[in-house]
């Protein structure tokens, strides 16, 4: 089977509300609209679809507080992410949390999809704790 490209899409019955919200997360505008229907960014190769459900449809995209999906977005400075994040108004943790593959902080969109922001190392470094701890196992 051959795919032609992958849509990550979100389910909202706030449409205009969440598509304002990615609007200025993303800093662009849809690439496609439908007044209240259907909006879809495309980021990085990634093609982000918001779609409202046919009303028949809502009660199966409920929000989730727990889902275990999350939207991850790399990013090349994570303290100005965060300060966007902040002027947004959006919902985040206060701690960056350090991992082996770099910094990272957790947030949520205006219906408590789970977002993350990620900033990797910066080439030639690393974790140097997580190095070490990977040497000293051995």
């Amino acid at each position: 089977m051959q795919y032609n490209s992958v849509i990550v899409t979100i389910a909202t019955v706030n449409f205009d509300n969440i598509v304002s919200f990615y609007t200025q997360l993303l800093e662009q505008k849809p690439k496609k609209l439908i007044p209240h229907i259907y909006a879809e960014f495309h980021i990085a190769g990634l093609k982000l679809g918001i779609f409202k459900p046919k009303s028949t449809n809502e009660p199966e995209f409920v929000v989730n507080s727990q889902s275990p999906l999350s939207l991850c977005l790399e990013v090349n400075n994570l303290e100005t992410a965060i300060s966007h994040l902040t002027y947004l108004g959006c919902t985040s943790q206060r701690d960056i949390s350090i991992a082996s593959h770099g910094q990272e902080i957790y947030a949520y969109d205006p219906d408590g999809n789970r977002l993350i922001l990620h900033q990797s190392h910066q080439e030639g470094t690393g974790n140097r704790e997580q190095a070490n701890i990977m040497i000293n196992d051995q």
